[in-house]
């Protein structure tokens, strides 16, 4: 499999009250393209860490975060930021849409940052809240007027509209009720079996369960890694099993 991301030697650290913190220690890691990556590991382990470094939203201490053939970790602030434009989307457990706009137009803001093309970004915009099943309805609505749900998959949205070559995700069912998250998954599911690199943090074993690799962390360094087929319902159980064994090897 071909490397979308590959760290060398990464570490990140935090001063608190003057002293370091070594949150990620020395790590080696590669993210294939195409793969449902699951970041999973015990609170404080360095999950959100590791997923900000990697995608550009925080900068590595020490170490190199490469993007392809970019080292990402040289890049000037400016670069930077037109580098996570280009390249990723961010769907997060707080889904940060602007309160005095539409659905629509937090969609085409963000669309808007890369190209001026209006009409571009407009119907790749309806193409997209169709494919994440958000009836036309909710377009002109404010975000206080969807359901926690139908935020998430404007989140989702937002996060496609660049078609970035892949999508961070951290905890995006962990504000949700079961029925929203199960259809925040599946949206997820689908963008991987179409050819989308995921990755995503998560403490939920339902959530890993449609990844097709789990790496665990451990106190900033990586513990072990379970791969697994392609996500089906009816091997779903059986996968969530297979998970439960991994974790409790882990000494989650």
């Amino acid at each position: 499999m071909k490397a979308i991301i590959k760290t060398e030697k990464l570490c990140k650290s935090f001063s608190v009250g003057g002293k370091q913190l070594h949150i990620i220690k020395n790590m080696d890691l590669k993210i294939n393209e195409g793969d449902f990556t699951v970041i999973m590991g015990s609170s404080g382990s360095g999950k959100s860490t590791l997923l900000y470094a990697i995608s550009g939203m925080d900068r590595p201490t020490l170490g190199s975060v490469w993007f392809g053939e970019t080292d990402i970790s040289k890049l000037t602030n400016d670069e930077m930021a037109v580098f996570r434009r280009e390249n990723c989307g961010f769907v997060f457990q707080q889904i940060h849409l602007m309160d005095n706009m539409s659905v629509m137009d937090n969609v085409m803001t963000s669309g808007l940052l890369l190209t001026n093309n209006k009409k571009k970004i407009y119907e790749r915009a309806i193409w997209l809240f169709t494919h994440v099943k958000l009836s036309k309805d909710l377009l002109d609505k404010f975000p206080s007027q969807l359901s926690g749900g139908e935020a998430q998959r404007v989140g989702i949205v937002r996060a496609l509209i660049n078609n970035p070559k892949l999508i961070f995700a951290d905890e995006p069912t962990g504000a949700l009720n079961s029925a929203s998250g199960k259809a925040v998954l599946d949206v997820l599911t689908e963008l991987y079996t179409s050819g989308q690199s995921v990755v995503v943090v998560t403490h939920d074993i339902k959530t890993a369960a449609r990844g097709n690799r789990i790496i665990y962390l451990r106190d900033g360094a990586l513990s072990g890694e379970l791969n697994l087929p392609a996500y089906s319902d009816d091997n779903k159980a059986a996968r969530m099993e297979e998970i439960q064994k991994f974790l409790e090897r882990m000494g989650w």
